[in-house]
């Protein structure tokens, strides 16, 4: 039988990581005099290091980029960054490892290796899109004046149109369609009290408190009446909107909500905090999830899925539990009909978490309502379905006086 030796490893994880052809390329054009060292490097280097199991192939890439950019050996960085990119390193990960570059080696080995970076995925044909930083164009972040202080992003110029998230998530859950709104609309961006840079007051929260917070952020910003667009949690807090402070909104959407949970779901919201209290956001972030994303979006987009379970994860503990006590008492149904603003309603066909039934039963209630199903999206529907998504809200906002 044939067996593998130290070079024969190193080899694989040499070309697992470079790529068949630089490392055909190094071998081939080996001479008497660089040939140890090729053997050296291969035996030592990609089979002892590479090959130890302590750490993930993606982190040792990332590492290797950060010490190459720290050392300013540009050429290294270079072929380990391109290796990367082709190997399918996310680009998030490769872009979150030179901002912490840019902290640790400084500001101008950070701005070489962007450079190199966007050089190389310019070749790559993957050109990231633009994200112009002018005035009109820029993201503004902030805090509100009022406590519990809430971050606050603003883009754009135009009618103003508010964007609410969904529990354990942030204003990033919005960057894309906000991004496309802006162009011909102003977009106000806020986390919910107990997520992502908005304080965590202690709880248990009610959802009157997020509803009042969403209240004093839009007085706060003083464009009101706005078209109040909230997806899940960010839903139940724009009905409470539209039936506590109408005079604050123009026109509602509601996605991939409820107005009222039936007695039976009670058991698992009680859980769900049971969980969380004993074992942290990471005992419950894979059962989420399978309720935010379709199988087969899940499968498809792995690391989309994986970049939202990472949010959650960011989430803080306390500040979940608190606004899960909010959720799960929700009960506006019974005082929809007093909902007298413009509203569309966007269900998931796939969607197990606030199932198209809930829709149906607000869209009911709420006197001109529209109501249109997405079928191929799950809970998270402006993540799966942007396209649609966005299609939806803008038709409807074009119907506006």
């Amino acid at each position: 039988m044939s067996q593998q030796d130290d070079f024969d490893r190193g080899l694989k994880n040499r070309r697992a990581v470079l790529g068949d052809a630089w490392v055909d390329k190094s071998l081939d054009n080996a001479t008497a005099f660089n040939a140890e060292f090729q053997s050296l490097i291969t035996r030592y280097a990609w089979h002892d290091i590479w090959g130890r199991p302590g750490l993930d192939p993606t982190t040792r890439r990332l590492l290797v980029l950060g010490m190459t950019m720290g050392l300013a050996r540009w050429e290294e960085f270079e072929l380990h960054c391109k290796a990367a990119i082709r190997g399918g390193v996310p680009l998030e990960k490769i872009k979150e490892t030179l901002m912490q570059g840019a902290i640790y080696c400084g500001v101008p080995a950070a701005n070489t290796a962007f450079k190199i970076t966007l050089d190389i995925l310019r070749e790559e044909g993957l050109v990231p899109p633009r994200q112009p930083l002018s005035a009109g164009v820029r993201v503004a972040t902030h805090h509100t004046f009022s406590e519990p202080q809430l971050k606050v992003a603003v883009q754009g110029q135009g009618t103003p149109v508010v964007l609410s998230h969904a529990l354990g998530l942030n204003v990033q859950m919005w960057d894309g369609l906000a991004a496309e709104l802006a162009a011909t609309y102003q977009v106000m961006r806020y986390d919910h009290r107990g997520h992502g840079g908005s304080a965590v007051a202690p709880g248990p929260y009610a959802i009157d408190d997020l509803v009042d917070d969403a209240a004093r952020v839009i007085r706060e910003w003083g464009r009101g009446p706005v078209v109040f667009v909230g997806l899940s949690m960010g839903g139940m807090v724009g009905q409470g909107l539209a039936i506590r402070h109408p005079e604050l909104l123009r026109a509602l959407v509601l996605a991939n909500t409820t107005s009222q949970y039936p007695p039976e779901a009670q058991p698992i919201w009680a859980q769900r905090i049971a969980a969380v209290e004993a074992g942290g956001l990471e005992a419950i972030a894979d059962a989420v999830m399978e309720r935010y994303f379709s199988a087969a979006y899940r499968a498809s987009h792995t690391e989309e899925v994986a970049a939202c379970r990472r949010t959650l994860l960011r989430s803080d503990q306390q500040g979940y539990v608190a606004c899960c006590h909010a959720v799960r008492a929700v009960n506006w149904l019974d005082r929809l009909n007093t909902i007298a603003c413009p509203t569309l309603i966007i269900a998931g066909k796939l969607d197990v978490g606030a199932p198209v039934a809930m829709s149906q039963a607000m869209a009911e209630r709420i006197a001109g309502s529209q109501l249109v199903v997405i079928d191929e999206a799950s809970h998270l529907s402006v993540a799966e379905q942007p396209a649609q998504f966005a299609q939806h809200l803008q038709r409807f906002l074009s119907t506006l006086k």
